[in-house]
């Protein structure tokens, strides 16, 4: 991933780039794990979106686990509408590379989402994960009603002790209500299924995350 977006400050509605009406995406039809339309509809589902760093590193953590039914990469926290990758790395469109992460909360729950999360970047680093620096590369939460919210603060709060003890300084992820979602484009999607090979590593603290 590229050594763009070198801002500090995730940039506001004044400056942010304009954006566009429609997508400009080339979506590929189907999951390339899953096998399933990537926008299908699961009854009974629930929706994360979680920004830790690059994400194809992160869509991948997520489409490994029992009880994850889909997973798209994306953006999502900012101000401009339909951006492109090359938008988004510019720093100026205020959003998080993310993954939007549909799941069934029989099999799996939103805590352990967390916990996955917390466990495999490091949440003390604003704006990075280390080389690649940018606003885009932000630690972020977006939860998508209270309960999530709840969760996602008791979580944070919980694991900040573990790394607290371990060392580390304050949590720096962003927690705040999800808005617009955007899919990156095709080719960003599930891409270490596509390439295996390809540059992501995981940042992680080696600190265990254990919910209450």
């Amino acid at each position: 991933m590229g050594m763009f977006g070198l801002f500090s400050r995730t940039v506001d509605a004044e400056h942010a780039l304009p954006g566009r009406d429609q997508p400009v995406l080339d979506m590929p039809q189907q999951h390339r794990v899953f096998g399933e339309p990537l926008d299908k509809k699961y009854p009974d589902s629930e929706i994360a979106y979680l920004a830790a760093g690059c994400f194809w590193g992160v869509e991948k953590l997520y489409w490994q686990l029992d009880g994850v039914l889909s997973t798209a990469a994306g953006y999502t926290g900012g101000q401009t509408r339909n951006p492109t990758y090359k938008e988004v790395c510019s720093g100026r469109t205020g959003h998080a590379e993310a993954v939007r992460v549909v799941f069934d909360p029989h099999r799996i729950s939103y805590a352990d989402l967390l916990r996955v999360f917390f466990e495999n970047h490091d949440p003390t680093q604003r704006n990075r994960q280390g080389n690649d620096v940018g606003t885009q590369y932000r630690s972020a939460i977006y939860p998508i009603d209270d309960l999530q919210a709840a969760t996602a603060m008791a979580v944070r709060d919980d694991f900040q002790k573990a790394l607290t003890e371990a060392g580390y300084s304050e949590i720096t992820t962003d927690i705040r209500p999800a808005g617009d979602w955007f899919y990156a484009e095709g080719y960003h999607q599930q891409y270490l299924d596509a390439n295996p090979g390809g540059y992501c590593p995981v940042h992680a603290t080696g600190v265990t995350c254990n919910p209450s």
